[in-house]
């Protein structure tokens, strides 16, 4: 269906504002939040594990990416589960694996124990975000998808925020293995409320009013949306292109949620109260730019019409903006000024997020946790290897600023191969 076949977008609302749509909204925000507190909060905690199990950079970077090994392989069954057994339950289940996850990290012995935790952890979070997509595909229209991923994004980058003088904080109080049992009761709580209030069907939730579902497309349960009418060779030809600039994207996001806190404290000597200031004032440009990307790609398609100006032409001026001023990071020693550019980099590469994750909802809106689960595929393999090769070069180098090289390479393949992507072409029934 063509952009212009859809009708014109309003603007964001007050129904989005208020009531059970928001708290919805609110409740997937705080989902985001924590599973990146709890996912990122091994990179401040890092050098007191790497001293405590005697680990180098290539060990600890394996650890790191044993996180995104486990988060690749669940990333489509996971999305399935979502779009069979609903959001309801599918993210129940998830947070409480994540949230055990966290507490035994705490409880690890050594590097094989480190390995495991980390991966029950990729598994227990590897279903959320392609089941929190299908949740927004049931529980927002079309033209509000941008706004909804752009601001749940951002508070995962929050969470990336916040993580280094949280966990810093924790640490100097009761250990790096207290800081971890302390976060992952904290994620248990969430996954309580959210089974409590949430309903996969918004018509079926005691607090929704007609004017919040006059908008909203027809609810389809998984058993309509069961294992035998996935389109699977056309929603994977479709959402091939999308995984592809997702890969070229994420590789330069795990840099920094893995890796920051390190390159200050090792690679700049700072220590753990400084890397968590400038690991936090670098992380909170993406906190903006994930609000930024999806608001814009909303008024672009209400200013345009058109899915691939809102969506595409908008990742593309993201990834070029990013690579631009990753540059400077290979040119220049200065802290302040690497700091500044990394800043910069990372908020055009946020603006990536709410046009990107809102692709899959576009291609697909019936199956958008299978959809999206493809797309995030591609991040979860940069979530694997780009730690794992970063630990290696630096300590094969001992360059902490090498890595990104491969990174600007990247963001230029992506803004490339962002343009075989059609998310004004909707998969035909």
């Amino acid at each position: 269906m063509a952009a212009t076949e859809r009708g014109t977008a309003p603007r964001v609302s007050a129904k989005v504002m208020f009531g059970a749509p928001a708290i919805v909204l609110s409740l997937l925000c705080a989902m985001y939040f924590i599973t990146y507190v709890d996912r990122v909060n091994i990179a401040t905690a890092a050098t007191a594990i790497k001293t405590d199990f005697g680990l180098n950079n290539t060990e600890l970077g394996r650890a790191l990416g044993a996180f995104g090994l486990a988060y690749a392989l669940f990333q489509i069954v996971g999305g399935w589960i979502g779009d069979q057994f609903g959001p309801r339950r599918t993210l129940f289940v998830c947070a409480v694996v994540w949230s055990a996850a966290t507490m035994a990290t705490g409880l690890v012995g050594g590097f094989i124990s480190l390995l495991v935790v980390r991966f029950l952890l990729g598994l227990g979070e590897g279903a959320t975000f392609p089941t929190a997509t299908r949740a927004m595909t049931a529980w927002f229209s079309q033209e509000k998808r941008g706004f909804a991923q752009g601001l749940t994004h951002s508070f995962s980058r929050a969470g990336n925020a916040v993580a280094p003088p949280i966990v810093a904080g924790l640490m100097l109080v009761m250990g790096w293995r207290g800081a971890f049992v302390i976060l992952g009761g904290i994620s248990s709580i969430w996954a309580v409320v959210w089974f409590w209030y949430f309903r996969d069907n918004p018509r079926e939730h005691k607090n929704i009013v007609e004017a919040d579902l006059a908008d909203l497309p027809a609810y389809r349960s998984g058993t309509a949306v069961g294992a035998a009418s996935v389109p699977w060779a056309r929603l994977l030809v479709r959402m091939l292109p999308t995984t592809f600039v997702y890969f070229c994207y994420a590789w330069t996001l795990w840099l920094y949620l893995t890796w920051l806190p390190s390159l200050f404290q090792q690679g700049y000597g700072l220590n753990l109260k400084n890397t968590a200031f400038f690991s936090f004032a670098v992380l909170l440009a993406g906190v903006i730019g994930d609000t930024a990307g999806g608001l814009l790609s909303d008024w672009l398609l209400r200013r345009t019409g058109s899915f691939l100006a809102a969506r595409r032409n908008l990742i593309v001026a993201s990834l070029l903006g990013s690579l631009l001023l990753l540059i400077p990071v290979l040119m220049f020693t200065n802290l302040v000024l690497i700091a500044i550019c990394l800043s910069g980099a990372f908020f055009c590469l946020e603006l990536t997020i709410g046009p990107i994750w809102s692709v899959p909802m576009d291609v697909a809106p019936k199956f958008a946790g299978t959809a999206s689960g493809i797309m995030n595929t591609g991040s979860a393999l940069a979530g694997f290897a780009s730690p794992v090769i970063f630990g290696w070069l630096v300590d094969v180098t001992g360059d902490w600023h090498l890595p990104f090289a491969g990174s600007i390479g990247l963001l230029l393949l992506g803004a490339v191969l962002a343009f075989w992507m059609h998310p004004d072409k909707q998969l035909a029934e």
